[in-house]
C-alpha cells in the first residue's frame, strides 16, 4: 500500500528516548483525536535531513502550534539513540518536535515508503515525506521524488499547505 490523503495511517510500534532510556510508542496512540504533522527522512545526520529538513521544521515549529497541530514528529529508519542525539543536535528536541525510530522499518514499509540506495549505503529507509493527519486520517502529504531533495515535505511547504 502506497499511502494516500484519506488514508488511516496504520498503527505501528516506534521508539522514542524517554528518562529512562527508549520508550516504544504506539502510532495510534500519538495520533487518536488530534492534529498531527509527521515528517521521514532518510536518516538523520545525512546530507539534506541535516541541513535543510529537520531545520525547516525546527524554523516553523511555532507556526504549525499557531495553525492548531498538536505534535510535530520526525520518523527515520533509525536507532531511538541515533534520533535522540540527532534531535538534541539540531535544536528539535528543544522546539518540542518528537524524534522517533522507525528501527524495524514496521511503519515506513506499512505506508509504502520504504526505499533502499545501496550505491550510498542507505538500507531499508524512509523516502522523504511530511503529512498532516487529523484523528489519524491523513489530509495532506507531500512527498519528494527524489531523496536528496527536500522542497514540497519542508516545513514551509507543509505550513502553505495546511
Amino acid at each position: 500500500m502506497t499511502l494516500a490523503v484519506g488514508d488511516r495511517l496504520p498503527d505501528a510500534t516506534l521508539i522514542k528516548m524517554g528518562a529512562e532510556g527508549p520508550e516504544q510508542v504506539q502510532m495510534a496512540d500519538l495520533t487518536k483525536g488530534r492534529k498531527v504533522v509527521i515528517f521521514a527522512v532518510p536518516g538523520a545526520y545525512t546530507p539534506t535531513c541535516h541541513s535543510a529538513h529537520m531545520p525547516s521544521f525546527v524554523r516553523t515549529r511555532d507556526q504549525f502550534a499557531d495553525k492548531g497541530v498538536d505534535a510535530v514528529i520526525c520518523v527515520s529508519v533509525n536507532d531511538p539513540f541515533v534520533m535522540d542525539a540527532w534531535a538534541k543536535d539540531t535544536g528539535a528536541d528543544a522546539a518540542g518536535i518528537m524524534a522517533l525510530a522507525d528501527a524495524e522499518s514496521t511503519f515506513t514499509t506499512a505506508i509504502g515508503m520504504d526505499f533502499t540506495a545501496p550505491p550510498v549505503g542507505l538500507m531499508s529507509r524512509s523516502k522523504r515525506y511530511a503529512l498532516m493527519a487529523e484523528d489519524g486520517v491523513v489530509k495532506v502529504l507531500q512527498a519528494e521524488e527524489n531523496p536528496g531533495v527536500c522542497e514540497v515535505s519542508g516545513g514551509e511547504a507543509m505550513l502553505d499547505a495546511i
